[in-house]
This record gives C-alpha cells, sequence and structure tokens, in this order.
C-alpha cells in the first residue's frame, strides 16, 4: 500500500485544515518545495497536492508553487482544487503534474469528467469528499445530496483511474480513517481507492491495508506527518510500497472475487 504525504496550499504555504475549515488553519512551512523534498527523501513514491485556494476560488491559484514542486521532485505529483474546465486541466498536466484530481465536476458535470477521461486517459482521477455519506464540494462549502458510493460508481463508468475518498468529519482530527465507509465504497466499484482523512498512527495505516485486498490502495497522510505522530519512513516500512498508479486497466476483475 502507498502512503502517499499530503501538500495543502494556501497562500503558498503548506499548512492543514480542521475538517476543512479554512478559520481552523495551521502553517506547517513557508516552503512547500522544501517540504515535497523532504517526503521525497524520507521515501514518498508519490505526492498529493491540494490548491486550497483555488479549490475556494474555482480555479487554480497556486500554479507557481505547484509546478515548482513538480519540478523539483522526481516522483509524480497528483494535484487537486479548483479545476473545472479542461483548460486548468491541461495547464497543470503542462506544468509536470502527473494525475489530477477532480472534484466538484464530477458532480455538476460529469460528462466533462468523461471527455477528461478519454482525452488523458490515467491521468484523471475523482476525489470524492463526503459528509455523513454525502458528497461535499466547492471546496467543502456545499454539501449535495449525492451519495459518495453513487458518484463513485458513475465515476468508474466514466472511466477515473481511481478514487480518493476523504471523510471529512475525520480530515485533519486523527481520529482514524473511517473504514466502515471505505469498506462500502470498495464494495460498490472495482477501481482503486485512495483513503484520506483521519490517519493518525501506523496502526491506523495497519487498519487500512486489511482493506487492500478490497481495492483500498494507498493512504494519503497529513496532519500526522507534520506533527511527528506518524513518520513516514517507518510507515512505508509498515505497510510497504505499492505502485496503485500503475494498476492494469482490469483490476478489480479478481482482487473483488
Amino acid at each position: 500500500m502507498d502512503v502517499i504525504p499530503a501538500i495543502d496550499l494556501l497562500g503558498g504555504r503548506c499548512v492543514r485544515l480542521y475538517q476543512g475549515d479554512y478559520d481552523q488553519v495551521q502553517t506547517y512551512g513557508e516552503n512547500p518545495v522544501e517540504v515535497a523534498r523532504q517526503w521525497q527523501e524520507q521515501g514518498a513514491t508519490y505526492l498529493h497536492v491540494v490548491d486550497l485556494d483555488g479549490a475556494k476560488a474555482g480555479h487554480p491559484v497556486n500554479l507557481a508553487a505547484i509546478e515548482a514542486i513538480a519540478r523539483a521532485v522526481e516522483v509524480p505529483v497528483q494535484v487537486g482544487g479548483g479545476l473545472r474546465d479542461r483548460a486548468s486541466v491541461a495547464s497543470l498536466l503542462n506544468l509536470g503534474v502527473r494525475r489530477i484530481i477532480l472534484g466538484t465536476i464530477a458532480v455538476e458535470q460529469p460528462e466533462l469528467v468523461t471527455q477528461l477521461c478519454q482525452e488523458f486517459p490515467d491521468q484523471i482521477v475523482v476525489g470524492i469528499d463526503a459528509r455523513a455519506g454525502k458528497v461535499a464540494t466547492r471546496g467543502w462549502i456545499e454539501t449535495s445530496e449525492v451519495l459518495a458510493t453513487e458518484l463513485a460508481q458513475r465515476m468508474a463508468i466514466a472511466g477515473v483511474a481511481a478514487i480518493i475518498y476523504t471523510d471529512i468529519y475525520r480530515d485533519g482530527t486523527m481520529q482514524g480513517p473511517n473504514l466502515e465507509a471505505l469498506r462500502e465504497l470498495a464494495a460498490a466499484i472495482a477501481i482503486p481507492i485512495i483513503a484520506s482523512g483521519g490517519v493518525s498512527s501506523v496502526r491506523d495505516l495497519l487498519s487500512l491495508l486489511s482493506l487492500e485486498p478490497l481495492g483500498v490502495t494507498g493512504a494519503i497522510v497529513g496532519k500526522a506527518l507534520y506533527t511527528g505522530e506518524v513518520s513516514l519512513k517507518e510507515a512505508i516500512r509498515a505497510v510497504g510500497q505499492g505502485r496503485w498508479q500503475d494498476v492494469p486497466p482490469d483490476f478489480g476483475s479478481s482482487a473483488f472475487a
């Protein structure tokens, strides 16, 4: 299973929010490039970058920082936050980003997601951020009536490479991942799932590892890495280095048997 460090950008700085609340922010680094290099040096096989300003504004904002990160590290970088049209997606891919994470448009413009999957195969991932099982959009500011499992099924049909599932109530709280929700999601789709939100210890990662046979093939870790509660090196030794980005298109035919 991949352990994927999160780098959340707000005003060009590396921060963490509590349950997605922009009024509850903690800064962990003024230079996100240095942070990215640190995680690479400690063994990260992938980096997860979120443009928090972009998520709120509806278009990419921290482009300079994102490009600097993508150019500074050798490991692939995936980016989300405010990507709601083709131009924004193409611009980030041109900056060296490996994969794009779509959120709001998966709910509001699903046909565009399908088009992007066709144009940029294996480079489109959908982030499903949920409150009590319902999908939140527009930087977690709004909550729709769409169920996370239903959206995941539609996005799997659209051709996305993976689903990143975040339980908003767990994000930044270090209360552990929502295993029940992840298990339900894994039962609904046959594409890789990346867990996000709540990881506070290596024990939490080991609990997620039990879901790997169901398709939960990676875990994004944020606050716990920055506070030192989780050592990236120790986490990687504990759960191994997966390669979810290289999973073949027919993944799931046997894994979910």
